[in-house]
C-alpha cells in the first residue's frame, strides 16, 4: 500500500520559514517523480513545484520562485519543500503527490497523493 505522509506543517509569521517533508512507503521512491500542490480555503489546488525522479530537475510557480526549495532524499524516500520568506497568500493545505512519469503541472497527472499538512501564515 502506498503511502505519502507530510509534516512540517504548522503556523507562521510573514517572513518566517517552514520546510514540509513528505515521507513515502509502499513504491520505489527514486522511480517517481514528485510535485508539491497547495489549496487554499475556497480556491482550487494549485502546483507550486516538483522535483525529477533524481533529484536533478526542479522546476516551480511563478509565485513561490526564489523563496520555495524542492529537494529530495532517495535514500530516506523523502522529498522536502523548503519556504523561506513567507506570505499569508501562501496560507494553504500543502500537499505531496508521486508521479510515474516526468512530474507535471497538472494534478490529474499524479498517481498517488498524501493527506496534505497546514501551513498558515500570518501578517
Amino acid at each position: 500500500q502506498v503511502q505519502l505522509v507530510e509534516s512540517g506543517g504548522g503556523l507562521v509569521q510573514a517572513g518566517g520559514s517552514l520546510r514540509l517533508s513528505c515521507a513515502a512507503s509502499g513504491l520505489t521512491f527514486s522511480s517517481y517523480a514528485m510535485g508539491w500542490f497547495r489549496q487554499a480555503l475556497g480556491k482550487e489546488r494549485e502546483f507550486v513545484g516538483c522535483i525529477s525522479r533524481k533529484g536533478g530537475s526542479t522546476y516551480y510557480t511563478d509565485s513561490v520562485k526564489g523563496r520555495f526549495t524542492i529537494s529530495r532524499d532517495n535514500a530516506k524516500n523523502t522529498v522536502y519543500l523548503q519556504m523561506n520568506s513567507l506570505e499569508p497568500e501562501d496560507t494553504a493545505v500543502y500537499y505531496c503527490a508521486a508521479d510515474r512519469t516526468i512530474g507535471s503541472v497538472t494534478a490529474t497527472t499524479y498517481e498517488y497523493w498524501g493527506q496534505g499538512t497546514q501551513v498558515t501564515v500570518s501578517s
